[in-house]
Parts: structure tokens; sequence; C-alpha cells
């Protein structure tokens, strides 16, 4: 009897859970992005497991953490200002364009060392908007997510989102993320020591507790909007993971280790053969207009061949 060969789907499988999971860290300026990795970062240290941690964000003066890749050894921002003659935002977009002209080492440097790093964290600008909605942002995300299990944690301010409205904005930024990025995804609910973030879960499974809430408030147009932006986003609450997290305490830390491991399992059915499908269907356009050109050019030789021959 013929022993039974493993499906390609099966080994690429195999070869994704031996890779590490790479945690692109997002979020609103002041979410607390920066004390979440030092935190998660910490924990793992103290399981005896050294995280390998990129740091992207040029205008920090101080990273928390050790970060193994640091933006600011690469290019400086307040050169790229001074040089370009650019504000804040526009400098940390120029230099995280600059960095994607070199992104192509930091795959390598990870590809040398995967066998060895069990989790890739990258923190983000606090600017959120010079990542998120840049083109450097897309293929710093795309080429790690076409290499290694890649997710995203969207971390907010459970203090700032006891407000409907501020709540809603995180919401639909969350929902703009997942959607454009197209990967794992779950929600860091930090600051849990200052405020229980209970009431954000309650919010996203009951309509009708956010709506109390919501009433509660002085009657704007904001918040007839918002009223009706939670009916809009009720499917993106529908499986969306989360958890309650304390970068100070440490609180909720190993429930995101979790999570990390739920996403990885994710991407590698789910995004993982989106992904490949994707590439599959670029490469056979590419070649089908490499192609196109191939046949103009040599119709444009043979009219070229016989105006000489008259």
């Amino acid at each position: 009897m013929n022993e039974q060969q493993p499906s390609s789907s099966s080994n690429e499988a195999l070869l994704n859970e031996s890779k590490p999971p790479c945690l692109i860290v997002l979020g609103m300026a002041g979410s607390g992005k920066s004390s979440f990795v030092q935190r998660l970062t910490a924990h793992l240290h103290s399981k005896k497991i050294a995280p390998y941690v990129i740091n992207l964000d040029p205008a920090v003066m101080k990273v928390p953490y050790p970060a193994n890749i640091d933006i600011r050894d690469t290019v400086k921002y307040k050169e790229v200002m001074r040089e370009y003659g650019l504000g804040p935002n526009g400098a940390i977009m120029t230099c995280l364009n600059l960095l994607c002209t070199r992104f192509d080492q930091v795959l390598d440097i990870l590809k040398k060392r995967e066998a060895t790093i069990p989790y890739c964290i990258i923190d983000t600008p606090g600017q959120i908007e010079a990542f998120t909605w840049s083109a450097s942002g897309s293929i710093i995300t795309d080429t790690l997510a076409s290499t290694y299990p890649t997710m995203i944690a969207y971390v907010i301010d459970s203090s700032r989102a006891v407000n409907p409205t501020t709540f809603m904005s995180n919401m639909l930024y969350a929902c703009s993320i997942l959607y454009r990025s197209k990967l794992p995804f779950f929600l860091v609910l930090n600051k849990a020591d200052i405020v229980k973030p209970t009431f954000i879960t309650k919010w996203m499974n009951d309509f009708e507790e956010f709506q109390e809430a919501l009433d509660e408030t002085q009657g704007t147009y904001m918040n007839d909007l918002t009223r009706s932006l939670s009916l809009v986003l009720d499917s993106f609450y529908e499986g969306l993971n989360s958890v309650m997290v304390s970068s100070t305490t440490g609180e909720g830390i190993e429930q995101v280790l979790e999570v990390i491991e739920k996403c990885k399992k994710e991407y590698s059915t789910v995004y993982k053969p989106m992904y490949d499908k994707l590439l599959k269907e670029r490469q056979e356009i590419d070649a089908q207009k490499g192609m196109e050109k191939l046949i103009i050019k040599e119709h444009v030789e043979s009219d070229v061949a016989d105006e000489h021959m008259k």
C-alpha cells in the first residue's frame, strides 16, 4: 500500500507554524502602544523568551524596551525635517519611506534569525495615520504578511473610551484598519488599572447598552451619527478578539499571548491562502502584460523590416 503524501496546503500550514508571528502594534496617540510593547517584552523575558523588537517611530526620544532594530539608527528625524523643510507628520512619513527602501535588509535579518525568534513585535509611530494610510506602511505590512504570520494589535485607551463618541471613533478606525490590511486583528483594551474596560465589551455585544450610554450624553448631531454607526459596525464586532490589559500592572498580558497564537492559526488557514491567491493573480497579470509587450515589439520590428525591404 502506498503511503499517502501530505498535501501542499498541509505542508504550507506546517511551514507557517514554524515561523515566528509578527505583531504590528497600532493605536491612537497616547493610547499606550510603547508601554504595551514594553510590558509584553518584559513579560516574555521573565519567561526566558527573548522576542525580536522593532521600533518604527523615528520621532520618539527614548524607547522603554530593548529594540533589536531601531529606525532612528537608519534615519534621523530632525535632519529629515531640516533637509526637506517638513513638519512633524511629514517628516515621520518621509522617514518611513526612506526605511522602506532598505526594508529588504530587515527581512533578510529576520530570515537569518527566524529559527531563534519566538515573536517579532513591531512598534509604530504615535501618529497612527502616518503608518496606516501611507504607502510605506502598506509596503511594510504586506512584505511581512507575505512571509510571516502577521497580525495587528489595535491599542485603545480605555479611560478615554468611556465617552461613547470617542469609543466610536476608535471602533471606526479599527474597522478601517482591519478591512484595509485584511490581517488577523485584535483589540488591546489598555489602561485597565485606571478604568475596567468591561463596558467596552458590553457596548460591542449589546447595542441597547451602548444606546443607553449615548442617551446619557447631551444630544447632538454627533450623537445621532454615532447611533447610526453603531448599527453599521454590528457585524464588525462579531468574532472580534479583545483583551483587557494594563501595561502598568501586567494584567492580561498572558491572554495577549493566547490571542496571538489564535491569530497565528487564523493567518495560516484564512489569510495566507488569500495572499497567495492575490500574488498568483498579480504574477499572471504581469506575465500577460509582458507577453503583450513582446508581441507588440515583434510586430513593430516586423513592420520596420518590411519598410526597409521596400
